[in-house]
């Protein structure tokens, strides 16, 4: 798949920006499917994106609440799926980069960030990103 292609069967969020419409952030069917398997482990979910060295640029999730969120956080979207709600936060520093872009969480094989909820599974959560486009 190109880089730049959006994935087929892509959930969008539910904007949760005062005055947005437009979904900010989507999940592939792959991504959906870990995220089943890592909430009857763990419970509720949640996703941060951060800035930053390392593993800036893969979301890392989480339990629900377990990496709190403040003034310095934006929650860009909700994701309504069967087993419960998730939330999408991000940096407010990193929304300012990535503010025209729309952000599909997918997974590929691999470990990923030793703090998020999948790095034991072989999997990881990553970014694909192309041009966020508002409906005119």
């Amino acid at each position: 798949m190109d880089a730049h292609q959006e994935p087929t069967s892509v959930l969008d969020a539910a904007p949760a920006l005062p005055g947005e419409s437009t979904s900010r952030v989507g999940l592939t069917a792959e991504a959906r499917d870990l995220l089943r398997t890592l909430r009857e482990q763990h419970g509720p979910l949640m996703f941060h994106q951060s800035g930053g060295c390392c593993d800036g640029s893969s979301p890392m999730c989480y339990p629900d609440g377990e990496f709190l969120t403040s003034e310095a956080d934006v929650l860009l979207g909700t994701f309504h799926l069967d087993d419960g709600d998730i939330g999408f936060w991000m940096s407010v520093e990193q929304f300012e980069y990535w503010k025209h872009t729309h952000l599909t969480v997918d997974v590929v094989p691999g470990r990923g960030s030793g703090f998020s909820l999948e790095a034991p599974v072989g999997k990881r959560f990553l970014i694909r990103s192309r041009l966020l486009v508002v409906p005119g």
